[in-house]
């Protein structure tokens, strides 16, 4: 049976420009820190022993591309450096980051657990991504979902 999929390109797959962005290791850490409120260069590279260079190529993609922002800060007796915030568009990356999170708990973790957990700030349970269909329906079997072009989608 042939795959309906392979009727219309990917060409100009919204996917694969988020990896060109994403899809490096380094990128989803230096984020993981940066949600954790890590935002200052020296402490992002200790905490994760990323290379300097890798570290600052990381700070610039993601600031090039509006994930990040570099906002001065100056410790007294210093000179002008940036920490990195989120912008809106880096905050919409948080359920990507705890959905690599539960994954890698389920299937990564060391038997004692994982060190990270993501909490509810009001009432301190636990947080997990959910599916639901634009009619509020939840979809919890991946065999649920019908890939089919979106509105960019070319004709092979």
């Amino acid at each position: 049976m042939r795959p309906a999929a392979l009727d219309w390109s990917v060409d100009n797959c919204t996917v694969a420009r988020a990896m060109e962005i994403l899809g490096e290791k380094w990128t989803l850490v230096v984020l993981r820190e940066v949600f954790n409120g890590v935002r200052r260069f020296d402490d992002m590279r200790v905490r994760t022993g990323i290379p300097r260079q890798v570290l600052t190529n990381r700070l610039a993609g993601l600031v090039e591309q509006g994930v990040l922002r570099r906002e001065p800060y100056r410790e007294p007796g210093s000179r002008i450096r940036h920490e990195y915030r989120l912008t809106p568009k880096g905050f919409d990356l948080w359920p990507v980051l705890v959905a690599v999170l539960a994954w890698g708990d389920r299937y990564l973790a060391d038997p004692e657990g994982s060190p990270l957990s993501v909490g509810h700030r009001d009432c301190g349970a636990e947080v997990h991504v959910e599916l639901h269909c634009t009619a509020g329906h939840p979809v919890t079997d991946p065999r649920d979902l019908i890939p089919r072009p979106g509105p960019g989608a070319h004709p092979r």
